[in-house]
């Protein structure tokens, strides 16, 4: 069992009293009369739960639950509501399309690995990239933008590093080195652009968004993210060989003759199946506009053959990401009571009185989406700022919910911004100053290409 340090434990006490008197005392001075006591309640709630996703309190997964219990605690409750609701919207998004899409996700991923089918196609990308430093970066930068589009972009950075580790060590080139790990970090993390499965904040969008009734399906979401991806990956992988990469000569692939380590695990028949299941999945989600099968029946496909084939086991579904699914959860929870108290409504109409052209305030919300991202999760981002958008923006609603969500995936500038930057930070091979030239051009080129690339798709 982890034992949490006492300093580590008290700093977290304080975070979360001090997060709960700031939302107290915004929620004191941004009142107004006219306010219902569920607006008030609802209005705390979100000044609270970002106090306690910047400040990482409590995790974001429990923050989630928090903002569950709370909707239900309050908005529902006659002794503390005088006029109380049907609390049954808040819960039932446990039961989302989403949360499946996500699910069927994390079986695909899992089965991948335990076959090893993932490491199988990541020491093939090296062998086909050959040994030019220059082409082993972007053979891996496109690698992992690839993966991350079907695994999370910190599965895909974890066993990307795990992999890279003994060429980083046999080419003993500190260039070379931080050009491959920031490389996998920024494009694994742009590569979730590309999927809805891609990031928890994509899915996030496209819940709320099916929450309006309005559908986007599996590869209408990639004609928007994929091209982004391609072309911001690109930029990247160009500025990172500019800046890093001034020895052109041959890069020793000896190691991979001498490690022993098996690349293969599990039975023919396993792999075999994983590869058909995960071809047919993918298959069907692109073209379910054609079929109009639902993306989360598709998920169903890898749920049930992968348990019934015994490629997943109880063991392995022990290990899923659930805190993802949670946070997914809680963060429709608290869109869907933003939107459903007119909280939204209000300020939206207050800021619209600003007569900007609605671009112009597509553009504010995209970029505050980038510098909140670097600060707090993707998904609780969008979480705020999706709803914000639509009350914002009425008649745009998919167009904004696209662009924030494409653009919480550009918060690149610190070794905290997202997991897969952390992961990179953590190897020792790179120093804090080695994001800034990247994630600037992230950062500044993401939420404009989004903003672009949508309102094109669009007209």
């Amino acid at each position: 069992m982890e034992i949490i340090p006492k300093n580590k434990s008290l700093k977290s006490v304080y975070y979360f009293i001090g997060s709960l008197v700031i939302a107290l005392a915004l929620t004191w001075l941004l009142k107004e009369p006219a306010f219902t006591t569920s607006q008030l309640y609802v209005l705390f709630l979100l000044f609270f739960s970002i106090g306690l996703w910047l400040t990482e309190a409590i995790p974001a997964f429990a923050v989630a639950l928090l903002i569950m219990a709370y909707l239900v605690f309050t908005l529902g409750n006659p002794y503390l509501n005088d006029a109380p609701e049907t609390i049954n919207r808040y819960v039932n998004t446990f039961s989302s399309n989403i949360i499946w899409l996500l699910l069927g996700g994390f079986f695909l991923a899992a089965a991948m690995t335990k076959t090893n089918l993932d490491k199988q196609l990541l020491r093939l990308t090296l062998k086909i990239s050959g040994t030019k430093p220059r082409n082993i970066i972007i053979a891996f930068m496109f690698t992992a933008m690839i993966f991350s589009m079907i695994m999370s972009a910190t599965a895909t950075t974890a066993m990307m590093v795990v992999t890279l580790i003994p060429l980083m060590k046999a080419a003993n080139r500190p260039g070379l080195n931080k050009a491959l790990l920031l490389g996998i970090s920024l494009s694994a993390t742009m590569g979730g652009m590309g999927t809805i499965i891609g990031t928890s904040s994509n899915a996030i969008a496209v819940g709320i968004l099916g929450d309006n009734n309005i559908n986007v399906d599996f590869l209408s979401w990639m004609l928007y993210g994929v091209p982004l991806a391609v072309v911001l990956t690109a930029l990247t992988c160009l500025v990172l060989l500019w800046i890093y990469v001034k020895d052109p000569s041959p890069v020793s692939l000896a190691f991979l003759e001498s490690k022993q380590e098996a690349t293969q695990s599990g039975s023919n028949f396993q792999r075999n199946t994983v590869l058909i299941v995960l071809i047919i999945t993918v298959v069907l989600w692109l073209t379910s506009s054609l079929h109009h099968i639902s993306v989360a029946a598709i998920a169903a496909i890898p749920i049930v053959a992968f348990t019934v084939s015994s490629i997943t086991t109880a063991d392995d579904i022990k290990t899923f990401s659930w805190d993802t699914l949670f946070l997914v959860a809680g963060g429709l929870s608290l869109g869907e009571a933003l939107q459903s108290t007119g909280i939204l409504e209000h300020y939206s109409g207050q800021m619209r009185t600003m007569h900007l052209n609605p671009v112009a305030f597509m553009f504010i919300l995209v970029y505050a989406s980038m510098i909140f991202a670097n600060f707090m999760s993707n998904a609780a981002t969008c979480t705020v700022l999706v709803p914000f958008g639509f009350a914002l923006l009425p008649g745009m609603e998919k167009q904004t919910a696209l662009a924030i969500a494409l653009a919480s995936s550009t918060a690149l500038l610190l070794p905290v911004s997202s997991p897969a930057t952390s992961i990179v930070y953590s190897t020792g091979f790179l120093e804090q100053k080695d994001f800034r030239i990247p994630g600037l051009l992230v950062g500044i080129l993401g939420p404009l290409l989004s903003v672009l690339w949508v309102l094109l798709l669009s007209r």
